[in-house]
């Protein structure tokens, strides 16, 4: 197993197979009446966050509390950060603290990696500004292969600010890994010059959302950073809703089988609208769900798995 989990590509078929596999074997604490188990007694996790997060930073908080370690919290706003105190610094006082694993979210793409050459404990990306986030992707992919019973195959289209979006980044190098076929779908404004090609050659890409939707087994829908924007990428967001948001005729025109993600959080009524987001296709509250039992497997391979 690796010490650090940084990026997609840090994951071949085998490593990512042995972590979903584990994520299917945590997912059972969570229907017990006492959800915990002693993996990580005795070790510290330390959520690093400059961002704001919902999802990510409890789903993390949650996962390493479900195996037993020790947690620590740790936000920008209230902290030496806001004083001027550099990554590297913050880094070395956790590293003298005895942090095992520090999971990271920051704004500026790479800081994990500069992270990881600092400290001795093991590394996650939470998210790093525009470039990657591997556990979301991973769960992703465990909400497919609960879903449909398998990833090999599988025609996965990844719709709407690719150009902003670490998830699809991840998403796409995870998934050609396992042998899925994914299509990056949006304007062109939003669809960064050879991203296929930079991350994986079999990838697609396709501007119009129409002609993809008959074809595919899952449809991934992202959501506008209207706060990563510093230009107009499109006339208006009606303008994009009409051209790629997922409604509900749209939504009738996928295959009965297709299934709905969204790796949150959403802007309902632009690139989802109510109707879809709330039907029986969507999976995006069951990804949530995956998400703990995918990080408990996460943090149990690196920390606690390394000693089996």
């Amino acid at each position: 197993m690796i010490k650090h989990l940084l990026s997609g590509a840090d994951l071949d078929a085998a490593t990512a197979t042995e972590i979903l596999d584990t994520a299917a074997e945590m997912a059972t604490v969570a229907g017990r009446e006492i959800k915990k188990l002693p993996a990580l007694r005795g070790r510290t996790v330390v959520n690093l966050f400059y961002e704001d997060s919902t999802r990510t930073r409890i789903s993390f908080e949650a996962a390493a509390k479900r195996l037993s370690a020790d947690v620590i919290n740790f936000s920008a706003k209230g902290s030496s950060v806001t004083k001027g105190e550099s990554l590297k610094d913050t880094a070395l006082t956790l590293q003298a603290m005895g942090a095992d694993a520090v999971v990271v979210r920051h704004p500026a793409s790479g800081a994990p990696h500069r992270l990881a050459n600092w400290v001795d404990g093991s590394v996650v990306n939470a998210g790093d500004g525009t470039h990657e986030h591997p556990t979301q992707a991973l769960l992703d992919a465990y909400t497919m292969r609960s879903r449909l019973g398998r990833l090999a195959g599988l025609s996965v289209a990844v719709v709407g600010d690719v150009l902003h979006s670490r998830v699809a980044r991840s998403n796409v190098l995870l998934l050609s890994t396992l042998g899925a076929k994914v299509t990056l779908v949006g304007p062109p404004t939003l669809i960064p010059v050879d991203i296929a090609g930079a991350l994986a050659p079999a990838t697609d890409v396709s501007y119009d959302l129409d002609s993809v939707l008959p074809n595919v087994d899952v449809v991934m829908m992202l959501r506008v950073q209207r706060e990563r924007m510093n230009d107009s990428y499109f006339p208006s967001a009606r303008e994009y809703a009409r051209r790629y948001g997922l409604d509900g005729p749209r939504m009738r025109r996928l295959p009965e089988h297709a299934i709905v993600m969204h790796p949150g959080p959403m802007n309902r009524g632009m690139e989802i609208t109510p109707e879809v987001a709330d039907s029986p296709r969507s999976t995006i509250v069951e990804q949530v769900t995956n998400g703990v039992s995918v990080r408990m497997a996460v943090l149990y391979l690196l920390l606690g798995g390394n000693n089996r």
